[in-house]
């Protein structure tokens, strides 16, 4: 099928891009940039030129494909205005994908993170949050969800806090870039808490089964590992950077900082199970070891 992909240049993006013209299908990706234009072409895929403040570009995008993956998501995590004024962009992009794709019965993926379910792992049953400081991303998910009663074939893939590749990417990625900022291989709390973490080209092969065959209105768990601690994570980080591991206060690691320190483990063993998904790309922490010093 032709599918139109928002996002499709970044870690994640780049492994799904990939991985549909593998099997067979036809890409069209939004860029932004000439770089981002440039690196999309030169995967395989169709340009379309534009941001997801562009709406009637995305509505274009939308309308000439048979089916829709939206991963993009401004990433600026610097200040709560910042995330703030992202979550919004985000869900405004999502709802004109969906309800352009409204009565077409055609598929629309997106993404959301795994939820947080108090002393166990989350499963693709607990719902999404609807407090915090993401809350507006479960929000606008949940809302593109609800699209199955208007004949869009909806659907969720939820990532864990950590999409790696070659020890870039994720909650884990940017703890190597505070790390590289401050000195310190720093981690919130006692450290006990645990950040479930996928492989980005494992993830890419379930963003393809949700296109292809996901039922509307379902949530999938893209979860390899179900849950690291995040002090093992922050060793793995001082040692390949020579640097002290410790505790700081989470108040450090700015908006994020409640995140950072709350345990969320998460569990897969539904999407598994009824999509066939089977992770093969190395763990999180046997990934870290790619981190150049």
């Amino acid at each position: 099928m032709r599918v139109f992909i928002t996002g499709g240049t970044g870690l994640i993006g780049s492994a799904v891009v990939a991985e549909l013209l593998a099997a067979g299908h036809a890409v069209t990706a939004l860029a932004r940039s000439d770089s981002s234009a440039a690196s999309a072409a030169a995967a395989g895929a169709d340009v379309l030129r534009g941001g997801l403040t562009d709406l009637d570009v995305l509505r274009t995008g939308a309308e000439q494909a048979d089916g829709v993956i939206h991963l993009a998501f401004s990433n600026d995590f610097s200040s709560p205005e910042a995330l703030a004024q992202g979550i919004a962009e985000e869900g405004a992009a999502l709802a004109t994908l969906g309800d352009t794709l409204v009565g077409t019965h055609r598929p629309l993926v997106t993404v959301s993170g795994t939820p947080h379910a108090p002393g166990r792992a989350s499963t693709e049953d607990d719902p999404l949050p609807t407090s915090g400081p993401v809350a507006g991303r479960g929000q606008s998910v949940s809302r593109a969800l609800e699209l199955a009663s208007r004949g869009v074939r909806s659907s969720a893939v939820r990532l864990p806090r950590t999409v790696h590749n070659q020890g870039r990417g994720g909650f884990a990625g940017l703890l190597t870039d505070i790390a590289r900022r401050t000195d310190v291989a720093g981690y919130p709390g006692d450290g006990a808490q645990r950040w479930p973490a996928v492989h980005a080209l494992d993830a890419a092969v379930l963003f393809r089964l949700a296109l292809e065959k996901a039922p509307a209105g379902s949530s999938w768990h893209a979860v390899a590992d179900e849950g690291d601690a995040v002090r093992d994570i922050a060793a793995v980080i001082g040692r390949r950077l020579d640097l002290p591991v410790k505790s700081v206060p989470h108040e450090s690691f700015g908006p994020l900082g409640p995140i950072f320190a709350t345990d969320q483990p998460a569990s897969s063993a539904h999407t598994r199970t009824a999509l066939g998904w089977e992770p093969t790309h190395p763990s999180l922490l046997d990934d870290l070891e790619n981190i150049e010093a």
